[in-house]
């Protein structure tokens, strides 16, 4: 079956979201991100259960897609979550199965001596159809009433230390709204500076971590807010009290663009995708300098403080359970409670053409294809009402992905 991305690109699309479905045949044979999960002692599947759900993208290579957490043939569990199931989104007809892994792959062509791969878990998806977007009061609301169709997927893993050092993450960015607004894009952001992260639990303050991956990652607008071990040391509080578990969220906030080659920004979003309860904070005398909030919940301060409240609470069994690991479906710090704040997007290209190719990172803007680009789709608008009055609400909040036997690394 061939599905046309709002005319951007063309995928081969068979998604292995049915039972009794195969993977299909890809004529390019396999992508780097294609197989890489494989079942931990918590999961259920096999690794064939897994890689049945795989899309063709369109470079010919086979991909992993989204895939419900428990796999509806076999009655297994995955173990993880890719978020909300795009094929309720209305733009699913025309996007299809999102090939995870695209962009990376496309670095590899464009830029073979710097990859950038990422693992199989951080890909989430997030969407809403006739999100109204908002002008500043009520009043402006109803007299504008724009209402767009949004379909996201972010690569944000909140398990690993990939995100302290590394601000390259794959998007898919697809948005259809009621004033000719409209936009498929897929790329690496950059968000923030590389090698470094911005403390999440208070201040501008910049933590260095180390060399990104790839070493030449460009500085990106935006930034990653991920709490380290100082926000988890304020987690232990006395007794009576109930300790403030908004220190462990993350907001990793986009500020990125598709560019032509002159540098004209065609097209810009500023989302911000929220998680809360992730399973790791940055902590330099950790193992693999990543420390488990779940551990905290057994930590005793020197007057006895302790984390206090529900996470803790409902992954030990209220202090029952001993030893509960950060791996365990017990534990609530997997990172399945999310929130992506839509926020503008704004597009200046009413000449046209609708039709871009950009390298990996939305640069070089050309008409024609080359090495290593890809296909992106732009409106022809310059949709000014949206750079006077952006903001788009945030989707997904009423939404829990946990459960299932979802654990972290998710």
């Amino acid at each position: 079956m061939v599905v046309r991305i709002g005319a951007p690109l063309v995928l081969v699309v068979v998604v292995a979201c049915s039972e009794n479905v195969q993977s299909p045949v890809a004529p390019n044979g396999f992508s780097a991100a294609y197989g890489l999960w494989t079942p931990g002692p918590n999961d259920t599947c096999t690794k064939a259960d897994h890689d049945k759900y795989s899309v063709v993208g369109p470079d010919g290579k086979l991909y992993p897609t989204w895939h419900p957490a428990v796999d509806p043939e076999t009655g297994c569990s995955f173990g993880h979550e890719h978020g909300r199931d795009p094929r309720g989104s209305s733009l699913y007809h025309e996007v299809g199965a999102i090939p995870f892994g695209y962009a990376n792959e496309q670095l590899d062509v464009y830029d073979p001596a710097n990859p950038r791969h990422e693992d199989h878990f951080g890909h989430k998806v997030e969407w809403e159809n006739d999100v109204p977007l908002h002008f500043g009061s009520d009043a402006a609301d109803q007299l504008f009433s724009i209402h767009c169709d949004v379909l996201v997927k972010l690569h944000q893993g909140t398990h690993s230390k990939d995100a302290f050092t590394n601000n390259l993450h794959e998007i898919a960015y697809h948005i259809r709204c009621s004033d000719g607004t409209e936009l498929h894009m897929t790329k690496l952001v950059a968000i923030g500076t590389p090698g470094e992260f911005v403390r999440g639990c208070g201040g501008d303050t910049a933590v260095v971590v180390g060399a990104p991956t790839p070493a030449n990652s460009p500085d990106g607008g935006g930034q990653r807010l991920i709490p380290d071990r100082s926000c988890a040391d304020r987690l232990l509080v006395p007794a009576g009290q109930t300790s403030n578990w908004d220190l462990l969220h993350e907001s990793w906030q986009i500020s990125e663009a598709l560019r032509a080659e002159d540098g004209h920004a065609l097209a810009s979003i500023n989302p911000y995708f929220q998680v809360f309860l992730p399973s790791r904070f940055y902590d330099p005398s950790a193992p693999n300098v990543t420390g488990r909030p779940i551990d905290v919940c057994y930590w005793v301060g020197p007057n006895g403080e302790r984390a206090r409240g529900g996470p803790c609470d409902a992954s030990t069994a209220h202090g029952a359970d001993s030893g509960v690991l950060f791996n365990d479906p017990r534990s609530v710090f997997n990172g399945a409670a999310r929130v992506v704040d839509v926020n503008s997007t704004r597009i200046s290209n009413r000449d046209g053409p609708t039709v871009w190719y950009t390298d990996p990172f939305g640069r070089h803007g050309r008409t024609e294809p080359f090495a290593g680009s890809i296909r992106q789709f732009i409106a022809k608008i310059d949709n000014d009402l949206n750079n006077i009055f952006p903001s788009g609400p945030g989707i997904g909040r009423e939404r829990q992905y946990s459960g299932q036997g979802i654990h972290s690394p998710n």
